[in-house]
């Protein structure tokens, strides 16, 4: 059977088209959900509107592809704000679908699901949120979702180097203890840190899928992208233009979570959510 499964995030909305449990393809649209949420968490009409618009152009597209069930679930800009309603109805009232609005809790099971499975932790920053999980033969011991992400720091500080790292240092402490593993990096901050690490002209998923950054490393690039303008970095090999305003407060924050957890390294996977929700989908309807 052919599966549609489209991911509503905080920064962008994905397509992912697979046959049974072998993804045959990805795509994705930078629409930046969470722009200008603030504390007060309400989602603004632009950004719902560019984003709904992109959930209805993919499931079009889903259908188009040939694909039998199609799934829609949105994280953390969709759970935390105060008018979620409006826009799930907005996505309703343009393609028919109902979204599946995921806890951060779900969210971080979903990215461990399809990128670790037994042994191993993942991190995955997101726009609005930032998730992570360690699992040890195949069970939890660790989980926990904070209310930070990509977007949300850019939108409070802009690009002050030195006001989004002081505040990441405290709210990373949220965390707490999170115990030592391998780490693997999910989602659209940890596999455009290893494009920009390959200099990548035009981005490739089997270059980018295992490929392993050293936090030292980690921490040039983070000082390399806050040294540069927007204009720079809309230049920059590697690099989505679309990404080039949220990114250094990504690579921030996956700098941020290594050292608290005490990794040396990350390793990145093409494997997410996507494939964990569809995963939990199939097993749920088998």
């Amino acid at each position: 059977m052919k599966y549609g499964v489209v991911d509503i995030g905080s920064n962008s909305v994905r397509l992912m088209i697979s046959i049974d449990d072998v993804t045959e393809s990805k795509f994705i649209k930078t629409t930046r959900l969470a722009e200008k949420m603030g504390d007060s968490c309400i989602l603004q009409f632009e950004p719902m509107n560019r984003t709904a618009q992109a959930v209805s152009f993919f499931v079009e597209k889903a259908k188009e592809l040939g694909a039998d069930k199609i799934y829609v679930f949105a994280t953390a800009a969709v759970r935390q704000a105060t008018n979620k309603q409006e826009f799930l109805e907005l996505v309703r009232k343009l393609c028919s679908i109902n979204v599946d609005v995921i806890s951060g809790d779900m969210e971080a099971s979903l990215g461990a699901l399809g990128a670790v499975q037994d042994n191993g932790g993942i991190i995955d920053v997101g726009g609005a949120s930032s998730e992570v999980m360690v699992v040890k033969d195949a069970k939890t011991v660790f989980s926990r979702s904070l209310d930070v992400g990509a977007v949300k720091l850019t939108d409070k500080f802009g690009q002050d180097k030195e006001k989004i790292i002081s505040f990441i240092d405290k709210k990373v402490e949220e965390y707490g203890n999170i115990p030592i593993t391998n780490f693997f990096g999910i989602g659209g901050t940890a596999t455009t840190l290893a494009s920009i690490d390959q200099k990548m002209k035009v981005y490739d998923p089997k270059l980018v899928h295992g490929y392993s950054i050293s936090i030292e490393r980690i921490k040039e690039i983070r000082d390399m992208l806050f040294s540069m303008s927007l204009e720079q970095r809309q230049e920059l090999d590697g690099l989505q233009k679309e990404r080039a305003l949220v990114i250094p407060s990504g690579v921030a924050l996956i700098y941020r979570i290594l050292t608290k957890a005490g990794a040396q390294k990350i390793t990145i996977s093409e494997r997410d959510n996507l494939e964990g929700y569809l995963m939990i989908k199939r097993s749920q309807n088998e």
